[in-house]
């Protein structure tokens, strides 16, 4: 299998090169700009996948795409906010978000193997992926939501939601009375319609809103766990991976 890293700052490359040999792939091409990558991909054969980084030294990775018809499969690895990523996760692989954590990139490599029958050339919608990473400021974001009561509907607004959060396949708002309602959506597709100021994903099962926040406490594993003002539910920790971003987001 073929595999380039496509990251500018090369600690950051030798750290994931060493993280897939763990994985039994071998990364042996690294290139650090979209410059050096365009010159790269006109002269040489596409590989099977990249890791490819948003933000590099010399512009965004996506105008790569824009100069040369990628015929790779991609997981894009980015320190930005998880709200811009729902955008571009169309025909690559996966995301992961820095700093890269092992599991879900050993994840992202299986859900890359299992679709190897279908490899295809990567489209992406750039100018949407620009704005939002560029000026995610000028986005409309959900002022509410409609929920099912019985045979009623009712609607809850923003600012009377403590968190999202999933459960046994459902995914649920939980508001600041102490009701918790079920939501036809995910939390994947709330990324995109969240305020990224006032809620925050810690893990991979919850959103919380900052205003909702009471207390935060040292967990185990270098995790933080979250006390909010109404939700007494269980499991509001924030991942790992993600404690420093959290804290930068606090701030």
């Amino acid at each position: 299998m073929n595999v380039i890293i496509i990251e500018d700052e090369k600690p950051s490359a030798r750290r994931l090169q060493r993280m897939l040999t763990t994985l039994n792939m071998e990364a042996e091409t690294m290139l650090h700009s979209v410059e050096e990558s365009i010159n790269w991909f006109q002269n040489n054969q596409h590989p099977d996948l990249i890791f490819l980084d948003i933000q590099l030294s010399d512009g965004l990775s996506f105008e790569i795409f824009e100069a040369i018809e990628i015929k790779s499969a991609v997981i894009f690895t980015t320190a930005y906010d998880e709200y811009a990523l729902q955008a571009f996760k169309l025909n690559s692989i996966d995301y992961l978000l820095k700093p890269i954590d092992d599991n879900e990139l050993a994840i992202a490599v299986k859900k890359y193997q299992e679709r190897l029958p279908q490899k295809q050339a990567v489209t992406l919608d750039f100018n949407d992926i620009k704005k939002l990473l560029i000026n995610p400021i000028d986005r409309e974001y959900k002022k509410r939501f409609s929920v099912k009561v019985g045979q009623h509907l009712k609607l809850i607004n923003i600012d009377e939601i403590e968190c999202f959060y999933s459960e046994n396949k459902g995914t649920y708002l939980h508001t600041t009375e102490g009701r918790n309602y079920l939501l036809d959506t995910t939390l994947e597709l709330l990324e995109n319609e969240l305020e990224p100021q006032t809620f925050f994903r810690i893990s991979r099962k919850f959103f919380v809103n900052i205003n909702a926040i009471k207390d935060m406490v040292s967990y185990t594993n270098s995790r933080l766990q979250i006390k909010l003002n109404s939700y007494n539910g269980e499991g509001v920790i924030v991942a790992r991976e993600r404690v420093k971003d959290f804290k930068a987001w606090l701030e």
